[in-house]
């Protein structure tokens, strides 16, 4: 059984180094395999080659992740499988990268407030270091302007500055891929990056080494959310200790779920309901989205009480607060991020908001004090607001 477990994890790995390759040399080249014209095709293994440079780095940090985690519960006599990779890849029928990344079972019960912590803390750690390295590297040795010609040679009609014209004629970035900001990443772009050589955010999928850190800043920010059983729920409970988690743990997720879905629903919609552009053909149409969303709000927000009413009015309270908002000048323009829906919905409904009790829940040490605190302040570095959007020029 053994045996063919590690035969399973072994098979799952090699799927996922192609998976991610593929996905890595279709961002990079621009050419999406399951449609290459023909002329394309005696391209297609130095593409593939090529797709190396993403899986590389972008494996061997979620490798170091889970290692983190493997290693750190062995060290404690605490039984655990070898990582589960989940390979995925869409072409260009969605957004790709190749993985849904991994994860380990721990097969003993953790028994510890230190022991969750521990084992907690190092699978980002472990990972986050990897991956500052992969972005100082990737940001101090970009490439000259040629390697964005050869994928895009209209821009070499505007030499140098391509991104600014690019800004500038926005029909022609429309429905494109562009990718926000968070702080480290602010960090590298103005005190690391030669900024005559910096991509702007709509291409930097192309660049290898940039692709691959900026995903690992978005996993260790979602692998450090202070919620449930997640890594970083984990750290906040080792820190603040069960009572004051399971406190704060259901402010922070309704907080969360609430900016996910500013901008959802606003007064506009209300008002332009049966006129003609209104996103709404009538208001049986408006009500019945409305009332869909309000549903999905609960259905994450289910496990939050044993009180069946409780997620019926935090989901229409929030509703209520995002139309207010939505008719206040000051943050009527205000728009939260509708991609986290999936991963709330994951979490609320599935991991849960709160942590497992723990059979000895003495308090940490100083020094584990200060490491989760640091940790807490990597998830605000590597938190970003709106990590992956589609340029709309309607808007």
């Amino acid at each position: 059984m053994k045996n063919k477990t590690i035969a399973i994890q072994l098979v799952l790995f090699v799927v996922t180094v192609i998976t991610t390759t593929l996905a890595g040399a279709e961002a990079m080249t621009g050419r999406f395999f399951f449609f290459l014209p023909e002329k394309d095709i005696l391209k297609f293994p130095q593409d593939f080659w090529q797709g190396f440079e993403f899986s590389i780095p972008f494996l061997a940090i979620l490798t170091c992740h889970e290692f983190g985690h493997f290693f750190m519960a062995r060290y404690y006599k605490i039984r655990t499988t070898l990582p589960y990779y989940i390979p995925m890849w869409l072409s260009a029928l969605a957004m790709s990268i190749g993985t849904l990344g991994a994860v380990i079972r721990i097969l003993d019960r953790t028994r510890t407030r230190k022991q969750y912590f521990d084992i907690g803390i190092a699978g980002p750690l472990a990972g986050f270091v990897v991956g500052f390295g992969v972005l100082w590297y990737g940001f101090t040795h970009l490439p000259p302007l040629d390697y964005i010609y050869k994928i895009h040679p209209e821009y070499v009609k505007y030499g140098a500055n391509y991104a600014h014209e690019m800004s500038k004629n926005a029909n022609l970035l429309n429905g494109q891929m562009t990718l926000g900001d968070n702080l480290l990443m602010l960090f590298f772009k103005n005190y690391v990056a030669d900024s005559a050589l910096l991509p702007p955010n709509f291409e930097l999928s192309h660049y290898p080494l940039l692709w691959a850190g900026y995903l690992s800043l978005f996993f260790t920010a979602l692998n450090l959310f202070p919620i449930g059983q997640l890594d970083g729920g984990h750290i906040l409970y080792g820190l603040i200790g069960k009572k004051k988690f399971n406190t704060i743990a259901p402010i922070i997720f309704v907080g969360f779920l609430f900016y996910a879905g500013i901008g959802m629903y606003t007064i506009e919609d209300i008002q332009s309901i049966g006129f003609e552009g209104s996103a709404y053909t009538s208001d049986l149409d408006f009500f019945l989205w409305l009332g869909i969303y309000i549903f999905f709000l609960k259905t994450c927000l289910s496990r939050i009480s044993t009180n069946p009413l409780t997620p019926w009015v935090i989901s229409l309270s929030m509703v209520v607060v995002q139309f207010v908002m939505s008719a206040t000048p000051v943050v009527k323009d205000f728009q939260g991020f509708s991609g986290f829906f999936p991963f709330a919905f994951l979490l609320g409904r599935f991991l849960g908001i709160y942590h497992p009790d723990v059979e000895e829940d003495s308090p940490l040490d100083t020094k584990r004090k200060v490491l989760g605190w640091i940790s807490l302040g990597i998830f605000i570095i590597c938190f970003t607001p709106h990590p992956f959007m589609l340029i709309d020029i309607s808007k």
